[in-house]
């Protein structure tokens, strides 16, 4: 698919970030490379909007890290951290993604979601049947849900040139 305009793919970006970071800490023990992200999932498209979606614990390291994603070229979504009375803690971007993702779909011809969370399938699925769209998932293959491995178009396995201090 491509903009009829100018024959360039039209691409959304939609970054999990609390995903992202722990799955790839917990698998490949280093960070993941939001740079060499962007120049993969962008290589020849358009970007009509790029999202990540952050939690917010006010501390100057994490300020910094929201100042290097919006460098970048993405917008930062963030969501306060709240610590649960049983210890638990909350901070849950599944809604907002998906509003984001369902209101640009028809802007797009790939929506790019950067998340292994399973919960995301039923939404590339219904991106896929009611827009036509291509859903590429990027996410870690040990920690993505295979159901959403299965309703994306393409999955793309963070490793490799996708981490940083290897």
């Amino acid at each position: 698919m491509t903009n009829p305009v100018n024959g360039e793919e039209r691409v959304i970006l939609l970054v999990d970030v609390q995903n992202i970071y722990y799955t790839t800490r917990q698998i490949h023990r280093c960070n993941f490379d939001f740079n060499a992200f962007w120049a993969k999932a962008t290589a020849g498209r358009k970007v009509v909007k790029a999202i990540a979606y952050a939690i917010d614990r006010g501390d100057e390291k994490q300020r910094q890290f929201q100042n290097i994603l919006r460098a970048i070229g993405f917008e930062v979504k963030l969501k306060p951290y709240i610590q649960r009375s049983d210890g638990s803690a909350k901070g849950d971007w599944d809604v907002g993604i998906t509003i984001d993702a369902m209101e640009y779909a028809d802007k797009v011809d790939t929506v790019v979601l950067a998340s292994g969370d399973g919960d995301f399938d039923l939404l590339a699925a219904r991106l896929r049947e009611k827009f036509w769209v291509h859903v590429d998932v990027y996410g870690v293959r040990e920690l993505t849900a295979t159901s959403l491995m299965c309703a994306a178009t393409r999955f793309i396995p963070i490793e490799g040139d996708l981490l940083l201090n290897r």
